[in-house]
């Protein structure tokens, strides 16, 4: 099967040292470019001083350092905010304005995807359409743990892509829903926090037997809320809370059991099935170690789906281990993108049977 993976990072994957000073927006972009990723994903909100606006004079250096570290941008995430009143949750019209906004500041800077979150409405997508047809912007729906493909959550979406014919939306998936492990930093976290070993134990073997006999999938529901807490039942997690408690688990230990039903394990093949409408993806992970291994997600056999699928497209490094980690120890996200990026490359240019 014929395939172009490249590789890119999310600017995310900084977020601690973006927010503590160390890094600014060029550091990043030249740490991306030393990885040999190609790509940049941005977080325009956080990143751009003057947002919504674009001066001229960012757009300069923008594509300055787009053309100095020999990267391009690959996806604009964009944030709906549509709490910003405090009597009233803006209206639909107010809302495809946002993202129409997003849309052509996405076009003006470059991209050709944009990220939007699982709580846009899909009225707002459906109602952006048009304005992405124009820009040449194709709007990705970031497929993040517990939501999934191949589920009644993923099928709502696929009707309105069916029904509209439009080429201008579709998804991205989300590495975290590849996890066949608790990430072992959020364990490590949990010991650091008082949770028993008698606990953590038992937190890890229902997580696996998850795995073993497939997670229950998350339905749609217009009412995420409500969607996520049944996701959770059915999964079994009142049962491992009551487990903890009869270990004598804590807050502490009841917290870590009920943060692992955020991770999920689905079957790489549901990219295959899907690859028609996958227009980026992001390439999330909690630790690689030093053998350049991710240690709760398998990453050959994900981008072994990919190839399989005949992706074109990029996969873009998300770090997001940072926060099991900042309470005791330094953070060194520079390092971890480096692993990362080094594993994605061998997982692509490595020779298997398709």
């Amino acid at each position: 099967m014929n395939f172009d993976i490249k590789r890119s990072v999310s600017l995310y994957s900084y977020q601690e040292e973006f927010y503590l000073g160390k890094m600014n927006l060029e550091d990043c972009i030249r740490e991306v470019s030393r990885t040999g990723a190609t790509g940049i994903e941005l977080l325009p909100e956080q990143m751009i001083d003057e947002f919504p606006v674009v001066t001229p004079e960012f757009k300069e250096k923008w594509f300055g350092w787009m053309e100095k570290y020999q990267v391009e941008p690959t996806c604009y995430d964009a944030f709906l905010e549509n709490h910003i009143y405090k009597n009233r949750r803006c209206t639909l019209k107010e809302q495809i304005q946002m993202m129409e906004r997003d849309i052509k500041l996405a076009h003006e800077l470059g991209f050709k995807t944009l990220r939007t979150l699982v709580s846009t409405p899909m009225e707002v997508i459906e109602g952006s359409l048009a304005c992405a047809s124009d820009q040449n912007i194709k709007i990705c729906l970031e497929v993040h743990s517990p939501f999934s493909l191949n589920s009644g959550w993923a099928d709502g979406y696929m009707e309105m892509i069916l029904r509209t014919g439009t080429e201008n939306f579709g998804f991205m998936p989300d590495f975290g829903i590849f996890c066949k492990a608790v990430p072992d930093v959020l364990r490590d976290q949990a010991r650091r926090r008082g949770v028993s070993e008698e606990v953590i134990k038992a937190v890890d073997e229902a997580f696996a037997q998850r795995v073993e006999k497939g997670f229950v999938k998350i339905k749609y529901d217009l009412n995420l809320g409500k969607a996520n807490k049944e996701y959770r039942i059915a999964n079994g997690e009142p049962q491992l809370l009551e487990k903890v408690k009869k270990l004598g688990g804590g807050e502490a230990a009841l917290r870590y059991a009920a943060s692992t039903f955020a991770y999920t394990w689905c079957d790489p093949q549901d990219i295959i099935d899907n690859i028609r409408y996958i227009y980026h993806t992001h390439a999330k992970f909690y630790n690689t170690d030093e053998n350049y291994k991710e240690t709760s997600i398998p990453i050959g056999e994900v981008v072994k789906a990919y190839k399989k699928a005949g992706y074109h497209g990029y996969l873009s490094s998300e770090y997001e281990g940072n926060t099991a980690l900042n309470d005791t120890f330094d953070v060194d996200s520079v390092e971890q993108v480096r692993r990362h990026q080094e594993a994605l490359r061998s997982a692509i240019e490595e020779q298997v049977e398709l």
